[in-house]
Formats: structure tokens, C-alpha cells, sequence
């Protein structure tokens, strides 16, 4: 019951978005073309849900709310239809309305236009998500899930700043490897992916800090109205910091969908209608994650989901020399998150027999 509660809202927003698509079109076809691209969504963004419950369940009810119809929003209506629009038109130097117009009536030239975008995108989306997996793998971990190499990493990562090191490595074998004319290209937009993420985290990290700091100030723990102000101001900034942050998450788990799935069709309202079906989806699973605390009781499935993440982000990189087709990449994040998930329930049986045995060590026989 509690995963149909979860789950009702997408399931009968994508009913409805669906028979539109079946009413306008007349097409069968298109709408089990729409399908499919919802289910690659989903496939390609399940790390995503996992990583966006640990930040969501840290923000205060209005923020949540926000995030869930606001957020919403922009992750379907901004990321998947008008932020591609905006892409084609600085990178093929053409005007908006050109733009709309090809992209309503002309989807294959739209397609390859987005294409011609690729290496800026790739750039952007995987400094991006590689900072998110060298932060958490280079970071101090409770548990770990794959033991020796966390720790490794671990171990590697007390040399100061190593994650942005890596990252700028990285950009520059991807400038490297990329086509000549696409070099200065992939070396600024990696440039923009890294500023972008230590500017939103660095602003997350200070107002969370910040707002910890003034819940054990004395000051702010009494009745006063300034001190009532300065909490709640405090708590609105980490607030929009974290969503800030999660939106750009999320433009960056899209954009391989979003090119990806012209390879499936050039109708830019179907594609648009599929992956806005799996953004609704990847949303309920960010809410019932957080409802349900799966977090905490699967205790590696935040491990897989960053793992996932690494391998996306690597992954943008190489798209920049080789082109990888997108069942790989969906296939490796669901595959890891599927590790994670049996690997903790595992644990928690381990935990439970341990937890049997010593209640049956203490109420045996005392000996005389």
C-alpha cells in the first residue's frame, strides 16, 4: 500500500500524458514509443532517486514540497524540453523561435543539431557527476561496502583537494581525445561543470554548517525575534542551496537520456512525454525513499548509487572519443544499485541471525 501511495500520482499522471499522446497522434506506435523512453529513463536515473532522498530528507517539509511541484517542473518541462532548446540554439548559433520551429517540425535536424552539442554537454554533465563520486569516495565513510577499495580511496583521498585534481585531469585527457575542433569546447564547459558544482556544494556545505551553528547558538534556542529570524532565514538559504544543487544533479543525469533518446525517435513532444513519464517516476522513488527509510536500512544502497554515478561520469568522458550505446549505461547503474541492495539485505540477515544468537546465549541456563 505505502509503494502504491508513493507510486499514484506518476502512474496516473503518465496514464493521462499517454492517452495525449495516443489522442493527438493516433499512433500506437508513439505511444509505446513514449513508454519505452520512460522506462529508459527510469533505468538511466534510479542512482539518481537514491542520491536525491540522502540531500531531500535533510530539508525542512517546504523545501520537500518545493522541490516535489516546483522541482518537478523544471526537471520535466525545463530539463527535457526547453533546456535542450537552449542548447541547440547557442551551440549552432541559431535564434529560439528557429529552434522550437525545428524542433516541432523538423525533429531529425533538431536531433542532430543536439548532437553537434554532444561534447559540451558530456563535458558539463560528467565534471559534474565525477566531483559528486570523487567527494563521496575520497570522503570518510561509516561503512563501507566494497571494503578494500573504499578504504583505499579513503586512504588516497586525505591528500588535499585530490578530487579536483582528478576532475581536472580528466578534462583535460577529455579536451585531449576529443575532435580537434571540439578541444576548447570540452576544456570549457568541463572548466563550467567544475566551478558550477564547487559553487552550489560550497553554498550547501556553508549554509548547512551555518545552520548548525545557530541551532546550538543559545541565542537562536530562545524566544526572541531575531533570533527566530536568523534561523529560519538561515534554514531557507541551505534550503535553496540544496535544491539548487539537485536540480543540477538532475540536468546532469538527463542529458545522456535526452540525446540518447533520439536514437529511438525524432518526435521531440514524445521524447519529451517519455522522459517527463520516468522524471515523474524518478521523483516518486526520491519520496518513498525517504518515507520509508531505505536508506538507513539498506546500508549499501547509497554506496551503489554513487558507484553508479562514477560510472556514468566516466562514461560522459569516453562518449567524447567512442560512441557507448545507452543499454550499457542503464544497464550499469541498475546493476549496481541491484549489488547494493542484496549486498545490504545480506547484512541485515547476517545482523539478525548474530542478533538471535546472543538472545539465546542470554536467556539459556545460567551455570552453577
Amino acid at each position: 500500500m505505502q509503494v502504491l501511495k508513493a507510486f499514484r500520482g506518476s502512474i496516473i499522471a503518465s496514464i493521462v500524458v499517454l492517452a495525449l499522446v495516443g489522442y493527438f497522434s493516433r499512433s500506437p506506435a508513439l505511444v509505446l514509443t513514449a513508454l519505452v523512453l520512460s522506462i529508459l529513463e527510469v533505468s538511466l536515473s534510479f542512482d539518481n532517486a537514491v542520491v536525491n532522498a540522502k540531500y531531500l530528507k535533510k530539508m525542512s517539509p517546504l523545501w520537500q514540497k518545493l522541490f516535489l511541484t516546483v522541482g518537478i517542473l523544471i526537471a520535466v518541462f525545463g530539463m527535457r524540453l526547453v533546456f535542450p532548446i537552449v542548447i541547440v540554439a547557442v551551440t549552432a548559433n541559431l535564434g529560439f523561435a528557429e529552434v522550437i520551429d525545428l524542433a516541432l517540425n523538423d525533429g531529425q535536424r533538431y536531433g542532430e543539431e543536439l548532437e553537434e552539442a554532444q561534447p559540451a554537454i558530456y563535458s558539463f554533465g560528467g565534471t559534474f557527476l565525477m566531483m559528486i563520486f570523487l567527494d563521496w569516495v575520497f570522503g570518510d565513510k561509516d561503512v563501507r561496502w566494497l571494503r578494500p577499495v573504499e578504504a583505499l580511496f579513503e586512504k588516497v583521498g586525505r591528500f588535499g583537494q585530490l578530487s579536483v585534481l582528478v576532475a581536472g585531469l580528466l578534462i583535460l585527457v577529455g579536451a585531449s581525445v576529443a575532435e580537434a575542433s571540439d578541444s576548447r569546447t570540452v576544456l570549457f564547459s568541463g572548466l563550467v561543470g567544475l566551478v558550477t558544482y564547487l559553487a552550489v556544494s560550497g553554498l550547501d556545505g556553508y549554509f548547512d554548517e551555518k545552520l548548525e551553528d545557530d541551532d546550538d547558538d543559545e541565542s537562536v534556542q530562545t524566544t526572541t525575534v531575531r533570533g527566530t529570524g536568523v534561523a529560519v532565514q538561515t534554514a531557507g538559504k541551505a534550503g535553496l542551496s540544496t535544491f539548487l544543487y539537485l536540480e543540477v544533479l538532475d540536468a546532469s543525469f538527463s542529458f545522456d537520456g535526452v540525446i540518447g533518446a533520439f536514437a529511438i525517435s525524432s518526435n521531440v513532444l514524445v521524447i519529451a512525454a517519455g522522459l517527463g513519464i520516468g522524471a515523474l517516476f524518478v521523483r516518486s522513488m526520491t519520496v518513498y525513499l525517504v518515507r520509508e527509510g531505505t536508506l538507513a536500512q539498506y546500508r549499501y544502497l547509497e554506496h551503489g548509487a554513487h558507484w553508479a554515478i562514477g560510472g556514468l561520469a566516466l562514461i560522459l568522458f569516453l562518449e567524447l572519443a567512442v560512441h557507448i550505446p545507452e543499454a550499457i549505461t542503464g544497464l550499469l547503474g541498475v546493476t549496481l544499485i541491484i549489488a547494493s541492495l542484496i549486498s545490504s539485505v545480506r547484512a541485515n540477515r547476517k545482523d539478525d541471525a548474530v542478533r538471535s544468537d546472543d538472545e539465546l546465549v542470554g536467556t539459556g541456563p545460567t551455570p552453577h
